[in-house]
């Protein structure tokens, strides 16, 4: 096998790796959001008391697309470029949810939105190169 067929079948499965990551935890924030009363919610996540509850099923749905959307393209080989697109959208999420944060003063709560953004940074790069 050729090096450079070897650093791709890597590149590839790492890739895998990030976008089965990021994809369980998204869809678990997901049916967190969606299916969990607030009141437990607000036990793990106290933000989440402090605004609307529509808000928080709206994110909750945004979640589970972004959960779906990093996977299902690329897995089903339909329409594969959506897979980028997704993951450019949760970098866009998560840094939106970071400002959430950091203007509710909770900057302690950004470093899984920090590391999932660069996690779907990655995806983003390597699916567009493949």
């Amino acid at each position: 096998m050729k090096k450079t067929q070897k650093s791709s079948k890597v590149l590839n499965i790492t890739l895998w790796f990030a976008q089965g990551l990021l994809a369980a935890s998204l869809v678990w924030g997901a049916s967190m959001k969606l299916f969990q009363p607030i009141e437990k919610l607000a036990i793990m996540w106290p933000w989440v008391s402090q605004i609307s509850e529509r808000l928080v099923k709206f994110t909750g749905v945004i979640d589970l697309l972004g959960g779906i959307g990093v996977i299902a393209p690329t897995l089903f080989k339909i329409k594969p470029k959506l897979t980028v697109i997704t993951a450019w959208a949760i970098v866009l999420l998560m840094i939106c949810a970071s400002v959430f944060h950091i203007l509710r003063g909770e900057l302690s709560l950004i470093g899984a939105n920090i590391v999932f953004a660069l996690m779907a940074g990655f995806v983003a790069w390597g699916r567009a190169k493949f």
